[in-house]
């Protein structure tokens, strides 16, 4: 298990001031497992991964990977990067160009200090480049590989020293984007098939979904929610974490009532009463935002039959969009719009009445203030 606590890492600025880019972060990573930090440009993700890595010298905190401290400020512990046998690969693969593929993939094991025998060298190149589907390629010029065969070359060369700990920074964001959708399900399939620990660093919010076992969103250098991208996506813990994982509608109200024991509240809003779902204690009165994902507002022609715990409002359509499997429709309710993704199918044109219904467990309320919350 990698485990990070209490990571502090700082920078001097122009002028002599420090940046704080990294601050009280925490958390484990259990065997096999990817876990992604993800966040804005400027959150701390990268430097975090840096930390990890020992490209950073973190000013407090400790690292530890299976039971083997590669940091610790207390300690006076600092392993040198290459001392800690962890693959790593950058936003910019740095594919060695006057070199083929084979070559590049046997580069870190040919000037490691124990340099294997040239049989061992060929066996465990040959098998890496299967694993990331190279093997054919072998003999090619690096700089004749398209995009997504030179990532995963660089993939290649990070696990041919069979690294205890995978770090990927941003190693998909140079791909266009039908590529980099291919690559996610690689990406999966070999981290999965290999079981090897990895921390993925990303701002794209689909990736972190698609590829994660669990996810850190950060923010301002910190960590504000960690959990399943489940759990991200359906359950955010503040504002923050809700608009920046997929899109959203916001309702801005007050609390009707407080908690019931399964989680239930009443907030009044400008589309009238509605039942909520909370993550966390709200008492009566706080002022909240309600978010509903569009893919959660249902629209109909007639009116839908209500079932416990179900908001219903009739509203117009203000606008469509055709986006080929979905359409997206914007639905004005009094001075309100919500914004509704449905299928194709539904073709009540812009400027008729439209039902929406929005079901109580999908509709989390979110404590007004609360974009930074730090994730406990």
């Amino acid at each position: 298990m990698l485990s990070v606590r209490s990571l502090h890492t700082d920078y001097a600025a122009a002028g002599g001031a420090v940046i704080n880019a990294v601050q009280d972060v925490s958390f484990d990573v259990p065997d096999g497992e990817l876990f992604t930090l993800l966040g804005p440009s400027g959150c701390g993700k990268t430097t975090t991964l840096r930390s990890i890595a020992g490209l950073e010298r973190p000013r407090a905190g400790a690292i530890e990977l299976n039971g083997r401290v590669v940091f610790s400020s207390d300690k006076r512990i600092f392993v040198a990067p290459n001392r800690r046998n962890f693959g790593m690969v950058f936003q910019s693969y740095a594919i060695w160009p006057h070199m083929n593929v084979f070559k590049n993939a046997a580069f870190p094991l040919e000037v490691r200090k124990q340099r294997p025998s040239r049989k061992e060298i060929e066996q465990k190149v040959m098998r890496v480049l299967e694993t990331v589907q190279l093997a054919d390629l072998a003999g090619r010029d690096a700089t004749k590989l398209s995009g997504g065969q030179q990532q995963r070359l660089a993939l290649a060369r990070a696990l041919v020293m069979e690294p205890q700990l995978l770090l990927l920074d941003e190693p998909l964001s140079n791909l266009d984007a039908k590529l980099r959708e291919a690559m996610r399900f690689e990406l999966k399939r070999m981290q999965r098939e290999l079981g090897l620990t990895t921390i993925y660093v990303t701002h794209d919010q689909s990736e972190a979904l698609a590829l994660s076992h669990e996810i850190a969103v950060m923010n301002e250098g910190r960590i504000v929610q960690i959990g399943s991208p489940r759990d991200i996506y359906e359950r955010p813990h503040n504002r923050f974490v809700a608009d920046f994982v997929g899109t959203t509608n916001f309702i801005g109200g007050r609390m009707v009532s407080a908690n019931a024991g399964n989680g239930r509240a009443r907030v009044a809003t400008a589309l009238g009463e509605l039942s909520v779902q909370c993550v966390e204690a709200l008492p009566k009165d706080a002022a909240v935002v309600v978010s509903v994902r569009p893919e959660d507002v249902e629209l109909t022609e007639a009116p839908p039959a209500r079932e416990e715990g179900d908001n219903i409002c009739v509203g117009t359509v203000a606008a469509k969009v055709f986006l080929g499997d979905y359409l997206d429709f914007q639905v004005k309710v009094g001075d309100s719009v919500l914004l509704a993704r449905v299928h194709p199918s539904l073709r009540t044109p812009v400027g008729h009445a439209i039902h929406a219904r929005m079901r109580a467990e999908k509709c989390v309320a979110l404590a007004e203030g609360a974009a930074a919350r730090v994730a406990a």
